[in-house]
């Protein structure tokens, strides 16, 4: 339960990361993929947004099954 909502606030984070300074895969990387379109960053701050949705459900879930099985 724990482990799924630290994940979900890691990517929130690398989402306003990459929404902040979208250069970030450039300075890294030293590759410009999407050749300064921003389109590549826009489908990382997607993905990050995805995954940090799924992350918070599947914490979310968790947590009621724990709750419901304490509740007997």
């Amino acid at each position: 339960m724990v482990i799924e909502y630290v994940l979900a606030a890691v990517f929130v984070v690398l989402a306003v990361i990459t929404v902040t300074t979208p250069q970030w895969i450039e300075a890294i990387f030293g590759i410009d993929p999407d050749r300064g379109s921003g389109a590549l960053e826009w489908l990382i701050v997607a993905f990050f947004g995805l995954l940090a949705v799924v992350a918070a459900g599947l914490g979310t879930r968790d947590a009621l099954i724990r709750r419901k099985l304490r509740e007997g």
